[in-house]
Formats: C-alpha cells, structure tokens, sequence
C-alpha cells in the first residue's frame, strides 16, 4: 500500500495531468503524487481519437505547454504529433515515472476524521480493485465520456447495407477508399474528417442539420516562424503564445460585439473559397450569432477547396431514418452512401464519471457551486481541471494547475489539513459553461453552477481570468481547517 499512499492522486494522463504533474514538480517539490490514467497509454483525447485528419482545432503554441516549446513548424497540427509531444514531455520531465496506466478511477471518498481520500480504482485486464489514500484529488479527465459518445437514436440503422462508424471508436480495418461516405454532423469533427476522407473516397457528403460557422486558417504561421528564427526557443515560444492569445481574444471579442459585421466577413471569406454564394448561403450562414457556439478551424481552408473541387459537398437537412443504400430526409430525399460517419458529438460528463462522497454520503455536482472554475462547495481537498470553449484548453487548465499547486503548498505550510469552498446563501446562477453548444446543453443538468462574480465565476475572459485566477485570495471563499485527529498529533508531540 505504500507506493498507493500519496500527497495528491491526479485522474487523467492528458493534457491536463501531465500540465499538473509538471506544476506540482516544479511549485511544491516533495509533494508526492500519482498520475491514475484508465486507457493503456497517456495522451488523453489525442490517444483515444484516430479518425482521419485528427488535429488540433486551435493553433498549437496556445494548446502546447507553456514550460515546453514547440518546435514544429506548423500552428495547426495533426493528433499524432500532439500524441508525440505530450509522451516526450512525460518522458523529459520525469513524469512518466508516477503514471499509472489501465487505472479507472471508480469513486473517492472523503473521510473528515482521517482527513483523507480513499480513491478505489479498477487496474489492469481483469478490472481488479485496489484503493489509493490521498491528501488531495486533482481531477484532469476533461468533460467529456470516453466510453459513450452522444446517440441521436437514428432510427432503421440496422437497416443500412453499408457500414457505420462513431469518430470515436475508428475501426482499423475501415476501407472507404472509391466508396460514398456520409458524414453527419457539422462540428469540429466533420469539419475535419470530410476533407480527410475525401482524398480517397469516391465523394463525401457533410448532412447537417444546422450550419456552423467555418473560418479558414493557415496552417503554418508565417509572422510566428519568423519570430522563432530570431528568438531562443523558450523566448520564440513565449511570444506566439502571447501573440496568439492576444490575437484569439480580441477575435473571441469582436465576435461578441460585433456579430453582424464578423458574419459577413466569416461569408465573404468562405464565398471567396468555395465560389458559389448559393452554397455559403444555403450551408455556411447559421442562424445563430457568432460563439453562440463554437466555431471550426479549417486548415488552409481544406474544407472549402474540397467542395470546391467537388470531392466533397453538404447537405443541410432534418434526418428521417436509414435506409438500405443510405439516409433519407425528413424532404423525402435519399443521401446514398456506403459508409456512415456519425460525428455527432460528445456526452458531457465530469470527473471522469467518478461517484464522489463525503463521509460515505453520495455528493450531486449539480447543487454545487464551482469556486474559480477550479473546486466545488462543500467538497474538501478536491480539484478539477477544464479548459476554454473560447480558446485553447490548455491556456485554462495551466491557470488551474499553478492555482492547486499554491492551495497544496499552503495545506503543507500552514498545518492545515483541509481546505473546502463555501458559499454563503443561494445566489442567482448559471451553468458552469455558458454556451450554446449541443453537448454543453444537453449536459447542463450535470453542470456545477456559477455565478456572476469571482471566486464563484469562469468568465470564458482569460484576461480577466488570468488577472482574478493569478491573485486569487486563498482566504475569499475558502475555509481552512485542521482535524482534531492533526491537533491531537501536534499536542503529543508538543
């Protein structure tokens, strides 16, 4: 059991684990720690997806790690070199050392007269239980079920002579080479596999039922490559990631408050790629304002060229059922295919799905109120991580890193042994994520809430984050305490 008693247990391998395990090395050196992380390998989402064309869908020098240059020369990089980097960093930086692979979390629970957490995981093929003893718990398996992806319920898929296929289980063995694809969806995931899949197959049709918002990008920065050509690596990386934080708010913000007249230019710019209006008009002008929900990167406007090209073209419509050869329309057309993508999103769930008690009693994360995007009410020592929707997740999930790494040290220094959020009241409050899109709003019921003021507030703002994140006062919203089982060691040994 000694080598599963530890500081702080950290749940997930991905990004969001690894970026904490650097800030715990390097802020609190002696905190002992354990990385558990379910999936056979680390690399979080850029392990689990292996659809064609996985990427980054934000550029890489605001996604990668603050504290480990990015060498490549593109801003937008495929899953695989983000799978690269992240073992590389484990690797460089000794974390790879306190990993613990095929370890699911399957509950924590908190018990006030030790001061500890009890994690119970399940390890290895044949899912045997052990338990972890832990000061504290960091949470970094992002928001997302690995394990079930968003189900529309299509009906009459079994009667569908071709093959169906979720992004997030690829087959190894799927052959869509000379065949008709149909991918349904319209996010971030079919924005990137329809001009994957069509350089091989016969014609990929994008059916959506509503449009999004697609913006071509470079896929190399041009402004950027010439700065690190003149910088040092940890300088060059420091000024691209400023530059394109910078650049990536003030948009987020023109977006905000000037939806019409960035519309227009999210059109013109798309008419001028593919060169129809009738095609933007009909496919790429949604009926929403731009963030309303999340816009898609399209890499040197991949997505527009193919359409362009005519390897590749949408259909906007409200799906009726399968049929044999392939999708009808509520308008009673057929979209014929072989094969069947359905990137239809994700499921929101949090913690890693983890079931949470307090002194044997189940906690709902629903009547919780987040503190600084980072804790939950009434729940001690215990830490979560996620990113922006607005920008890249890991701009987020540093702050959030560096900010448990200060409560851990002060839990050390102070004698205290337990730290928990407290809210005072009931006061007005929204889901943690305030956005439109499809898996945040069909997950809102399971969201913590928040407020409309800090420490009780994510403003999806990273200036204004960074700023209340950075200088958080540990003493507005917390409360800090020591067992009587801590006061009694201390009065023995005293």
């Amino acid at each position: 059991m000694a080598d599963r008693t530890v500081d702080v247990v950290i749940v997930g391998a991905g990004l969001s684990g690894i970026n904490a395990a650097y800030r715990l090395q390097e802020r609190s050196p002696g905190t002992t720690y354990a990385v558990l992380e379910a999936r056979d390998a680390i690399g979080g989402t850029w392990d689990l997806f292996r659809y064609p064309g996985v990427r980054s869908d934000s550029d890489i020098f605001t996604l990668s790690f603050p504290f480990r240059p990015w060498r490549g020369p593109d801003s937008i990089v495929d899953g695989e070199q983000i799978r690269d980097y992240l073992h590389e960093t484990a690797r460089e930086s000794g974390i790879e050392q306190h990993i613990r692979l095929s370890t699911t979390v399957l509950a924590a629970d908190w018990s006030p007269e030790r001061a500890r957490w009890t994690v119970t995981v399940a390890t290895g093929p044949d899912t045997v239980e052990e338990t972890y003893e832990a000061r504290f718990v960091f949470f970094c398996s992002g928001y997302y079920d690995y394990d079930a992806p968003y189900d529309p319920g299509l009906a009459g898929v079994e009667d569908f002579r071709g093959r169906v296929v979720h992004p997030q289980f690829w087959p190894d063995d799927l052959d869509y080479a000379g065949k008709r694809v149909v991918v349904v969806g319209s996010g971030a995931t079919a924005i990137t596999v329809v001009p994957a899949m069509a350089e091989q197959a016969e014609h990929v049709t994008m059916l959506q039922r509503t449009p999004t918002y697609v913006v071509a990008q470079p896929k190399q920065d041009a402004v950027g490559n010439a700065i690190r050509k003149v910088l040092p690596p940890r300088a060059g990386h420091l000024a691209m990631r400023t530059k394109n934080t910078a650049m990536q708010w003030g948009f987020y913000q023109a977006c905000r408050r000037l939806p019409n007249q960035m519309a227009g230019l999210f059109r013109k710019g798309a008419v001028a790629a593919i060169g129809s209006q009738e095609i933007v008009d009909a496919h790429f002008t949604p009926p929403y304002r731009p963030w309303d929900q999340r816009l898609c990167i399209s890499p040197d406007g991949d997505l527009f060229q193919a359409i362009r090209e005519g390897s590749a073209s949408v259909v906007t419509g409200h799906i009726d059922r399968f049929v044999e050869n392939g999708i009808r329309l509520e308008s009673g057309e057929v979209v014929e295919a072989d094969v069947v993508v359905t990137a239809t999103g994700l499921a929101l769930q949090l913690l890693g799905g983890t079931q949470i008690s307090v002194d044997g009693t189940p906690v709902d994360l629903a009547h919780t109120y987040a503190y600084r995007a980072t804790m939950l009410s009434g729940i001690p020592n215990l830490a979560f991580c996620i990113g922006y929707v607005n920008l890249s997740w890991t701009m987020r999930s540093d702050m959030t890193a560096r900010l448990v790494a200060r409560i851990v040290n002060r839990l050390r220094d102070t004698g205290a042994d337990t730290v928990t959020p407290v809210i005072e009241g009931t006061p007005e409050s929204r889901p943690l994520f305030d956005m439109d899109s499809g898996y945040i709003r069909r997950g809102a019921h399971l969201q913590p809430r928040s407020t409309g003021d800090y420490p009780w507030s994510m403003r999806q703002n990273v200036v204004v984050d960074a700023w209340a994140t950075n200088r958080a006062d540990l003493d507005d919203g917390l409360v800090w305490t020591r067992s009587a089982r801590t006061q009694d060691r201390t009065e023995v040994g005293a």
